[in-house]
């Protein structure tokens, strides 16, 4: 069975085209492009494990709201006093100082090229595969955006019930399986102690977060309470028992939208690995801007002039 699942994802990670965007996109106007971004990424992620869920979340918290257009990155100014970093679920976004670093290493190797948006997609595919998570080809030839306003900011809560976060999801056209298998993710994630519950959790883990959280409701804590730097199947496990922090994460294992994900993926660590891979080429495909739209900013966090 695993080397069924092994196929798989060498299928995946063959070279694809999704709408516009290639593999190897940069192959002749930037051959370096790549090494570049993963040598930053590998970098942080030496004295910084916590990168990998700061990019997935990135990542996610961009192509959710617009598209895949870096329009997260923008920094507010007097073309944009509310952009969309300053929403309150992306407050506690975090690394944006890698987007710039890569941007600018980028700039001096082949300027007005690379794309934000590419950076973020190619980075959290670098830093998951880092992290002991799948391999799989990204396609490239994303442009970035042109606009960027926290007003159109409408992501899934942790609180929301199962049903609600299915819907949002399915927005975006993905189902409730691949819902569950985004949400994997967490595997390697975070949370702030205000958005703890425990209403369905292990007395042992309530009582040691409420120790935890009592006199800082800013500290974070891992979402992943067996293997929290590594890109695996845990997580689905630590559900399972009731070791999950988020309401919603809590809620997978029980209900019938998505309980049958999460036991699969609970018992086969390949078929979680495989479908990853494939839902997160998918995510990177979202409202996508291609050839001519959008433009390839010079800077990540300010529209070109």
């Amino acid at each position: 069975m695993n080397s069924i699942y092994s196929f798989l994802l060498f299928l995946f990670i063959l070279p694809v085209a999704y709408g516009g965007l290639k593999d190897g996109f940069y192959a002749t106007s930037c051959p370096r492009a790549e090494f570049i971004i993963r040598e930053v990424v590998k970098n942080r992620l030496d004295s910084d494990p916590s990168i990998t869920a700061a990019l997935l979340r990135m990542q996610f918290h961009d192509c959710f709201v617009r598209g895949c257009d870096a329009s997260l990155l923008i920094e507010p100014s007097q073309k944009e006093k509310e952009p969309e970093k300053l929403a309150p679920p992306n407050k506690t976004v975090r690394g944006y100082e890698l987007m710039n670093e890569a941007k600018e290493k980028l700039e001096k190797e082949c300027n007005s090229t690379v794309s934000c948006a590419d950076i973020i997609a190619v980075a959290t595919r670098d830093a998951v595969e880092l992290a002991g998570g799948p391999r799989y080809e990204i396609p490239t030839g994303r442009r970035d955006g042109l606009e960027s306003k926290a007003s159109q900011v409408n992501l899934p809560s942790p609180t929301l019930p199962i049903p609600q976060a299915v819907e949002l999801f399915k927005d975006k056209g993905f189902s409730a399986r691949e819902m569950v298998t985004l949400l994997g993710g967490h595997t390697v994630g975070i949370a702030h102690c205000s958005n703890v519950n425990t209403d369905r959790m292990h007395p042992g883990l309530s009582f040691w977060l409420t120790t935890t959280c009592a006199s800082d409701p800013d500290k974070t804590v891992k979402l992943d309470q067996g293997t929290p730097e590594v890109v695996d199947n845990e997580f689905y496990t630590q559900i399972s028992l009731g070791r999950g922090v988020l309401k919603l994460d809590q809620d997978l294992p029980f209900h019938g939208l998505t309980s049958g994900a999460v036991s699969e993926y609970r018992e086969n660590l390949e078929v979680f690995r495989a479908d990853f891979a494939k839902a997160m080429i998918k995510l990177g495909t979202v409202g996508v801007l291609v050839d001519g739209e959008g433009e390839i900013r010079n800077q990540c966090w300010a529209f070109n002039n």
